[in-house]
């Protein structure tokens, strides 16, 4: 992976732990959908405007759960 990551990432974003579990919160109360920590990354960096979309940019999140805990 790595080095396909290499060749294909322009840029990477650290996010605080913090609003990683507010990411996860929040997808729980209002979509009551459980995801793990790495899962919730890229919507905390949305949604603590770590990373703030261009203008008419269209942006995806994956979401993932495999690693949830019990």
């Amino acid at each position: 992976m790595f080095p396909i990551a290499q060749q294909h990432i322009k840029r990477v974003l650290l996010v605080k732990d913090d609003d990683i579990v507010r990411a996860q919160k929040a997808l729980w109360e209002v979509f009551r959908v459980a995801v793990e920590p790495g899962g919730a990354a890229a919507l905390a960096a949305l949604l603590c405007r770590q990373y703030e979309p261009a203008r008419d940019e269209h942006v995806a999140v994956v979401l993932c759960g495999a690693n949830t805990q019990r």
